[in-house]
């Protein structure tokens, strides 16, 4: 790099690291909103089995995982392939995320061996940590309302019955990925045209 750069050119050139940083931030939208929908999908499934009592022995969830993780990885490798660079911030949350993953699938094994009829609220409890710091991190302020709703939901459904803790998990979703996730997408657009 030249290191005598005009004020312009210096200008020019933080300017598209900030643009950069900000697409790189932004691109987030798709895992958010697809998996908000895939686990509400999920939760309305399982709820729906629970009041007409069918057995459904959670392929709903196993189904919103498989389709989820196939289709973030197969996201995730294609924006990876576009992406010239990765920041620091990008490891980041790439990281904190693969934690998530791994501590998400620990509880839940955890919770089966133990005999848990239900791991919901401790799930939405997990949730809201990932979901807050990466708000934190990109600045973004329903992310954040997002993970802490997240938090106070998940406390709350331990002392409401499985149908409430259902319909909690839903508000969570929708209100802690979903919408966030459209925000997201609308900025992402926005710095399309930009």
């Amino acid at each position: 790099m030249d290191a005598n750069l005009t004020p312009e050119q210096s200008l020019k050139l933080i300017e598209s690291m900030i643009g950069q940083a900000k697409r790189s931030f932004h691109r987030m939208s798709f895992y958010f909103l697809l998996w908000g929908v895939l686990l509400t999908l999920a939760m309305v499934a399982q709820l729906f089995s629970a009041q007409f009592g069918i057995s459904d022995r959670g392929y709903g969830w196993g189904a919103a995982s498989i389709v989820g993780a196939v289709a973030s990885a197969i996201y995730g490798a294609r924006e990876g392939r576009r992406e010239q660079v990765e920041t620091m911030a990008d490891r980041v949350v790439m990281w904190l995320w693969i934690g998530f993953v791994i501590t998400l699938l620990a509880t839940g094994i955890g919770a089966g061996v133990a005999g848990y009829s239900t791991p919901v609220g401790s799930i939405m409890i997990l949730t809201g940590l990932p979901t807050f710091v990466t708000g934190q991190l990109i600045r973004f302020k329903p992310l954040i309302l997002g993970g802490v709703l997240f938090w106070v939901l998940g406390t709350v459904s331990f002392f409401v019955d499985p149908l409430w803790m259902g319909i909690l998990h839903i508000v969570s979703m929708v209100f802690g990925y979903i919408i966030p996730g459209s925000i997201l997408k609308q900025q992402e657009n926005g710095l399309r045209t930009a």
